[in-house]
């Protein structure tokens, strides 16, 4: 499988937000976790890759890329695999729970 990282797709007319992102500067590594890396060192690299998101002009498009799509690895929009795993579970959640609330109730009677 080919490493993606943010802002590494080939530029389009449809998709220019990638163009300005930080981490077209950076290192892949930062932002994508080599095989068996210890967990100290993990969330050290996570830590550097999320302080090159904090600066980025398009850290919400990038985010939101990676949500939609959804992305299953790496760090995009400032967010890890596994944070972005509970942004969609609680996105989720709270669209059951507006389609629970405008749904016609029944009056028994």
């Amino acid at each position: 499988m080919l490493e993606r990282r943010p802002g590494a797709q080939p530029q389009g007319d449809d998709d220019p937000w990638h163009t300005g992102a930080a981490c077209r500067r950076d290192e892949v590594g930062l932002f994508f976790a080599p095989s068996k890396e210890p967990t100290a060192a993990r969330l050290s690299r996570e830590e550097q890759a999320k302080q090159v998101c904090a600066r980025c002009p398009v850290l919400l498009e990038c985010r939101e890329h990676a949500l939609a799509q959804p992305e299953p690895y790496g760090v995009w929009g400032g967010l890890t695999a596994a944070e972005r795993r509970v942004v969609l579970a609680r996105r989720r959640r709270r669209e059951t729970e507006l389609r629970e609330a405008s749904r016609p109730r029944r009056i028994a009677g």
